[in-house]
């Protein structure tokens, strides 16, 4: 049996039973994959993070009771909480390594203030499947983590 602390914080809140849960998991190593999706599916939260700390910063992964997820941004700032206010992390800002890239959380007076990635999409070409699954030729496709197809109206 692995032993571990586990913390459930309300993100966006200014009390308890408020704003958006998450638990947060502080590991020394990491877990199995199936066993941090177990503890996630157990948690039954949106999502589950689990942090290890490597060098200066740390290693933030996020798990729904289904999968893991590639970003999640208030199970980053519950972390950031965790070790700001539980786990006596005393710098001004920590670094999250993550499989979306480094997130930064920082402290502003009683705030945290987090650096979150920005992927705008890409205009692309107009795929032939796009047209005929869609039904109708888009006058713009933009790609990104998703396909946005534009129409110039609602016909």
């Amino acid at each position: 049996m692995t032993d571990f602390t586990m913390f459930q914080v309300d993100a966006f809140a200014d009390g308890v039973f408020e704003g958006n849960p998450a638990a947060v998991v502080p590991l020394e190593h990491w877990l199995s994959d199936e066993l941090m999706l177990s503890i996630a599916a157990e948690n039954n939260l949106a999502e589950t993070a689990f942090f290890v700390g490597v060098g200066e910063g740390y290693e933030l992964r996020w798990f729904t009771p289904a999968a893991e997820v590639p970003l999640c941004g208030h199970a980053t700032l519950a972390s950031a909480h965790v070790l700001f206010a539980h786990l006596g992390f005393a710098g001004a800002e920590i670094v999250f390594q993550t499989k979306s890239g480094p997130l930064t959380v920082g402290r502003d007076n009683d705030l945290y203030v987090m650096d979150f990635p920005a992927n705008p999409p890409k205009p692309t070409m107009v795929d032939e499947k796009i047209v005929d699954a869609l039904g109708a030729r888009p006058s713009m496709v933009l790609s990104g983590h998703h396909v946005l197809a534009v129409f110039d109206d609602m016909r």
